[in-house]
């Protein structure tokens, strides 16, 4: 039976610092009149619990001493980061494995995404950039009561693919502790350029991640050494 791959999207499959980051920081600069940066988001990040970007925004706003309500938070992020046509922040978005990565693993595995990311989006960004790929399961934040890093996506697999090998794919500390509460092996993305990379190896090690990698150009090497 081949192994199931599941990856996270944002920072994984997709490189997003120019589009759900800078949403991020757009919208926080916005409502607060103050400056954002990225690193400020990733202090947040590594801290866990903001898996969800629109709850980020908010927060930080808070802490930045305005309170917004939630549905003002999601309408601003959304009008930035999808636009009017879907020519918004996303469009910055860049797609990570280089040419014919992921085809030569997927002859090897099968492959899946469980992502924070609301299904509509996820499918933009997947039919932009791997049409040619299956992806499945696709789960996404409209298939879960509970977002990372709550073991339920993972769960959901598990119950789906029984008796499978899995692994689980992911950028942030939420994903690890996802994939660790699920029993779920878990590997790390860590790029070198990553503003806190030596606090995220520590996070990832913490979580008993199994490897961290660059980037996901480095799975299928990863894997045949196992």
């Amino acid at each position: 039976m081949r192994d199931l791959i599941v990856f996270d999207m944002d920072g994984v499959l997709v490189e997003v610092t120019e589009s759900y980051r800078e949403s991020i920081r757009q919208t926080v600069e916005h409502f607060t009149g103050k400056p954002v940066t990225y690193d400020m988001i990733q202090v947040y990040k590594n801290a866990g619990g903001w898996n969800n970007d629109w709850k980020l925004s908010q927060r930080m706003a808070a802490d930045l001493g305005v309170d917004v309500e939630y549905r003002t938070v999601i309408d601003y992020f959304q009008s930035i980061f999808l636009g009017a046509d879907g020519n918004g922040l996303i469009r910055r978005e860049k797609w990570i494995a280089r040419e014919g990565v992921l085809e030569s693993l997927s002859a090897r595995c099968d492959l899946g995404v469980y992502t924070g990311r609301p299904r509509y989006e996820a499918m933009l960004t997947l039919d932009r950039w791997a049409a040619g790929l299956r992806f499945a399961p696709v789960l996404t934040a409209d298939d879960v009561s509970k977002g990372k890093p709550d073991p339920e996506g993972l769960h959901i697999v598990q119950r789906e693919h029984p008796g499978r090998s899995l692994w689980y794919v992911g950028d942030t500390v939420d994903d690890a502790r996802c994939a660790l509460r699920a029993g779920v092996p878990f590997i790390g993305v860590a790029s070198q350029s990553h503003g806190r990379r030596r606090e995220l190896l520590e996070l990832f090690a913490a979580e008993q991640a199994v490897t961290v990698l660059e980037d996901i150009n480095q799975l299928e090497p990863f894997l045949a050494n196992r």
